[in-house]
Parts: structure tokens; sequence; C-alpha cells
């Protein structure tokens, strides 16, 4: 019997120009969080660069214009390259986005100024609590007990690590965490609305980066324009080009290509698990930071960043439960002699 020629209906998924969608699902997430890892390792470390400036402390929304804008460009690129120059989502679910990317972003940037770096990177990692309550309003997802035990112990942490950098931190500032809590919440508002969108409509990551990061320029540009900040922002960036625009631009590529893999992993993964992925990402920037930049430190940050990881690592234990009991059980059978010991595997991918 000839064989018959099936249609090939595989939804590619786009990690750096290259398709992954056949290869086995262990394999795409170990490629597209060890991604995740890579380029925002080095988008925060060009970010606390960018902030060693002197003199650039007031500038974080004229910097996250200039993201903004090459994020957009770079999206009508990948756009035209992939022939995806077609809008599937509507322009108001875009406006809706646009707004809360700039409030992330733009309240994320200009909180750089006025916060100890690894302190806002280690608040970001509490996203995990709005993002359970907004799968819950938005999506009407229900967690059970072990997401939300990670949630309150993240909180702790958070809490833990605050009152540590108010300690040992010289130029405490409150603006900066009133800054960086606004941006965790719309940072949590994304996802989900990112997440039950792009399944709805079937819109790209391409696609989303075009129009959620378009229309966000047209945002900021008006809000620098009427704050006059970009009045005294264009002498400054002029007067140290490479150091501003240079940097600016090698952040925001870091960043933009971040961002795609980010919306691909919530694509394929959710937005829980790519959560949990970034919040280990931050992890290593905090411990970069210590090691490359010259900062106070306390033995009560590494108890504040050990909570945090309890946190992590049972909220991965929930993500994972039926594939990481069957192994714990093999584990403890051999451990005491019980050597012919099949445990179903319900998921191929242990994550």
């Amino acid at each position: 019997m000839l064989p018959r020629h099936v249609k090939d209906d595989v939804e590619p998924i786009h990690l750096l120009g290259f398709n992954i969608a056949r290869k086995p699902k262990w394999l795409q997430f170990v490629l597209l969080s060890g991604a995740i890892f890579v380029l925002y390792v080095g988008y925060g470390y060009m970010q606390e660069l960018i902030f060693k400036l002197p003199g650039m402390k007031p500038f974080g929304w004229t910097l996250t214009l200039i993201q903004f804008l090459i994020y957009s460009s770079c999206g009508y690129a990948e756009c035209l390259v992939w022939h995806n120059t077609r809008r599937m989502i509507p322009w108001r679910i875009y406006g809706v986005i646009a707004f809360f990317t700039v409030a992330t972003m733009g309240l994320s940037n200009a909180s750089v100024g006025y916060l100890n770096y690894p302190t806002q990177v280690i608040f970001k990692c509490c996203k995990l609590i709005p993002v359970l309550i907004g799968g819950i309003l938005i999506q009407g997802k229900r967690y059970g007990w072990i997401d939300i035990s990670a949630a309150i112990l993240m909180s702790l942490g958070i809490i833990m690590f605050t009152l540590a950098d108010n300690k040992v931190s010289p130029n405490f500032d409150s603006r900066g965490y009133i800054m960086i809590s606004g941006a965790l919440l719309a940072d949590a508002v994304i996802g989900n609305i990112q997440e039950k969108n792009m399944k709805k409509y079937g819109g790209s990551s391409n696609e989303v980066v075009l129009y959620s990061y378009g229309i966000g320029s047209a945002f900021i540009f008006s809000y620098v324009i009427l704050s006059g900040e970009i009045f005294t922002a264009i002498p400054f960036f002029f007067e140290n080009a490479w150091k501003t625009f240079g940097y600016a631009l090698i952040f925001s590529f870091l960043g933009y290509l971040g961002v795609n893999v980010v919306l691909t992993h919530i694509k394929v993964f959710g937005a829980l698990v790519a959560v949990t992925v970034t919040t280990l990402r931050k992890a290593l920037t905090i411990i970069l930071s210590f090691l490359l930049f010259s900062k106070p430190f306390t033995i009560e940050y590494v108890y504040a960043g050990s909570v945090v990881m309890l946190a992590i690592y049972l909220n991965l234990y929930s993500k994972n439960k039926t594939s990481w009991d069957n192994m714990i059980r093999r584990l403890v059978a051999r451990a005491m002699g019980y050597h012919d010991v099949s445990v179903a595997r319900k998921d191929p991918m242990l994550v």
C-alpha cells in the first residue's frame, strides 16, 4: 500500500530563527529556557551598567523609548522575513497590552536609578503572586495549596530582602519600591493577557512584539514630551553618545531577542512555567550583580534569597508533581532494595 501524504499542520515554534517545533517537548523546554538565561543575564548586566553612568538616573523613560523603538523595528523586520504581516489580534487588545508593557518596562527601567539592582531583580521574582491572581481573575484558573504556599514564601523572601537593603544601603529611596511594585503588577497582567489572546486568536510572538511595542512607543513619546524629560535627556545622551546610545543598543537587542523567546515560552508552556524559568534566571543575575559591581552586602541577602529559591522549587514541584513523585518513589524503592519497581510516566517532559 502506497504511503499517504499527510499535510504538515505542525505549528512552527521559532527560536532565534530556527524552527524547533519537531523537537521533543523536553528539548524545546531546555532550548527556550537556556536562551532566556543567556539573553537576559546579558540584558541585566547592560541595564545596570547604563545606570552606573553619572547623571543617568532621571532618564529611565527616555531609555525605555529607545528600547521600544528598537523592539518595534525589529518586530516589523522579522514579520517581513517570515512573511507574517497579517494582524491576528484586535487593536483594542493591543492597546491594553501596550499600556501594561509600557508600565512594566518603563517603571522597571526608572526604578534602577533608585534601587540597589539586586533588590530590583529579587522584587520582580515576586511576580508569581500577581500571576496567580491574574490567572484566576483573567483566565478563571484554579491553583492548589502548593502554588499558594510558594507565593507566600516569595512574599516573605522579598520582605526580608527589602529589610536587608534598608539596613545596608546608604541611598534607600522609597520611590524605587513604588515604581518596581507598579512594574510587577503590570508584568503579571501582561503574561495572562498574552497567553489568553495568543491562544484565542493564533497571534505569533513577532506580531505581539511589533504591535504592542509600536503602540507603546507612541505612549512613551507622548509622556516624555509632556513631562519635559526628553529635552534634558537629548543633550545628555549626545554628550555621552557611546555609553548611552551604544549601551542602549546592545541592551535593547538582547532584550528584544529575550522578549521573543519568553513570548514563545508562554505560548508553548504557559505563563506560570515561563515565570518560574525567568525567576531562576533572576537568581543568577543577582549573584553576578554582586560579583561584577561593587555594592554593600549582608548575609541577610542570602537568607532572603534562600527563601525565594525554596518558593521557586516548591512551584516547580507543583507544576511537575506527578513526574517528581514517581521519580522520588523509584529512588526510595531502590534505596530500600526494591529493584523491580515500575512507575508509569505521565509526562515525558521532566522539567
